[in-house]
């Protein structure tokens, strides 16, 4: 049997079928680089998408980044107040009329950039607001009557302090005519007016005290180049923190909140996220008027403008919940019970003691009570006042936004200030705003379509390539190694059928002559050495 062996495995190794051979080890080769290529493909893609997408000069990611491609747009509805006198002399329900909205087309760019030897960089965010009168729904000089929030902002802060206080209060206001309500123009309440009460602070508050400005407007100061140094990772050293923040004027974190956690600024301004977004991701923008990162998460798959394909990600239900259903939210709580009330988040600490909560529009997913309190604003809806952001998870860039914020202003009632003496405890609704973005320009999507398509592709092709052509080499090899040693086998045996086993009678005349011949003719050179036993053949007793 181990003879029988042997002499397969010879038949197999002879040069005649030693090329089948190569074949088989060259078609193996390629079924184990198909299997690689499958397995490792995409990581090696990644790695060069992540070291083309560090900003750094000359980038194209650096050129978006620093001057997006796309102006957002930014829409602006004020919450006018229809029945001031009814409200404060009869205490009336207050009734608003929401107009808007007021459309400005934004051009973004960051500017003194500054890279840093620890793989960040350092800038100064500019924004730059035009109105777009062709698709508001009014003008600028438009003017509606909103509560006056330098006023009821003094008039709140003093309701704890000492009475002849708030009585010198009341006679300042009464000398210089001020009113809890003011009629302004749209540009004004956005952009800025002088407000007298802003301007004696000027002259009597201590420098250490002062506000940074003169006029006042809900968005005064932001039309052109922040003052604020922001510093951010350029994924050059770790790709997980390209993008986010690493100062803030300084600050690694915010010095408001109770936690570390809850003062953290590492977040991203919106624009860009660290790469390979998976849908458990959590994504946390942050926003100085906002004093806290927003925690985004994934809602559903879209697809955008261009036909590219992206994860939405929304704020969660109890992002600005009581503590009492969001346990988490104790943090944000510095001052201790009462906390803000659930669907707000105050911002007094970081908006020079103001009295401003922030919430979705039309209080989307705020206690109803605060929608009751007033008559003119529409019952909240999601695809109206929700908060989503769409992002391209594979390069972790912002497809499509809409950031919406409402502005309100928590009023104490103030017996001892005359001016405010009838004005009840209300969260009265300022404004709220739309910050957008639907697509960005085609030349991009273009490009972000082929990173996000081609590589799976060519994997696809490349691997099951390889692995079909090793798989196809190696049964064609197998095949044709088996009938090539099929048939060499039957040539050995045809070469050897001619051999005819001696009979007894031939044996013992083989024994005593040596050359006998047998009946058929046929010698001893005719017969097979294999079957004969004598003595010359080695054979033993």
């Amino acid at each position: 049997m181990r003879g029988r062996r042997s002499g397969i495995c010879s038949k197999l190794t002879s040069t005649f079928l030693r090329k089948w051979w190569c074949v088989i080890a060259f078609s193996v080769l390629l079924l184990i680089f198909g299997i690689v290529i499958f397995v490792f493909f995409m990581t090696w893609v990644n790695m060069v998408i992540h070291k083309e997408i560090v900003l750094r000069n000359g980038s194209m990611t650096f050129d978006w980044w620093r001057e997006p491609p796309v102006d957002p747009v930014m829409s602006v509805y004020i919450y006018n107040v229809t029945n001031a006198d009814a409200f404060l002399n009869n205490g009336d329900k207050p009734i608003l009329e929401e107009l808007g909205p007021f459309v400005y087309i934004q051009h973004w760019e960051k500017v003194n950039l500054e890279f840093n030897d620890n793989d960040t960089l350092t800038f100064n965010q500019r924004k730059v607001f035009k109105f777009d009168e062709l698709n508001s729904a009014g003008s600028e000089e438009d003017m509606v009557v909103v509560p006056n929030i330098p006023m009821l902002s003094a008039t709140s802060q003093s309701k704890h302090a000492a009475r002849f206080l708030r009585l010198a209060m009341a006679s300042i206001m009464d000398i210089l005519k001020i009113k809890p309500f003011v009629e302004v123009s749209v540009a004004q309440l956005l952009w800025g007016y002088e407000d007298p009460l802003l301007k004696l602070a000027k002259d009597v508050v201590s420098k250490e005290q002062k506000l940074p400005y003169e006029e006042f407007g809900l968005l005064y100061g932001k039309n052109g180049t922040a003052k604020d140094n922001v510093t951010v990772f350029t994924g050059g050293d770790d790709i997980t923190h390209y993008g986010l923040i690493d100062t803030f004027n300084g600050r690694t974190h915010l010095p408001h909140w109770k936690t570390e956690e809850c003062n953290r600024l590492n977040g991203s301004d919106g624009s860009i996220f660290p790469p390979q977004i998976t849908k458990s991701t959590t994504l946390h923008v942050y926003d100085k008027d906002l004093c806290r990162l927003l925690p985004l998460r994934f809602e559903k798959e879209v697809e955008t403008n261009g036909g590219v394909m992206g994860y939405r990600f929304t704020p969660p239900q109890d992002v600005f919940a009581e503590v009492a259903q969001n346990p988490e939210n104790e943090c944000f709580c510095p001052g201790g019970p009462p906390c803000t009330p659930h669907g707000l988040f105050n911002v007094s600490l970081c908006q020079y003691d103001s009295p401003i909560m922030l919430s979705f529009p039309h209080f989307y997913l705020a206690d109803p009570k605060f929608l009751d309190a007033v008559e003119g604003i529409s019952k909240p809806e999601k695809d109206k006042h929700g908060f989503f952001l769409d992002v391209q998870p594979d390069l972790g860039v912002s497809l499509r936004a809409r950031a919406r914020i409402q502005i309100n202003l928590a009023v104490s009632q103030v017996t001892d200030i005359k001016q405010v003496a009838t004005f009840p405890d209300i969260l009265f609704p300022i404004m709220w705003f739309e910050d957008g973005v639907d697509g960005l320009p085609s030349d991009v999507t273009e490009l972000l379509n082929l990173a996000a398509t081609a590589p799976p592709i060519a994997r696809s092709a490349i691997s099951f390539g390889l692995i079909a052509l090793g798989a196809l080499l190696l049964l064609i090899a197998a095949a044709c190694l088996w009938r090539s040693s099929k048939r060499q086998e039957t040539l050995h045996l045809e070469g050897t059928s001619h051999y005819v086993k001696p009979s007894e009678k031939q044996k013992k005349d083989i024994a005593a002559n040596g050359h006998p011949a047998n009946g058929n003719g046929k010698t001893f050179e005719t017969l097979n050495p294999a079957f004969l036993t004598g003595p010359e053949n080695g054979a033993t007793n």
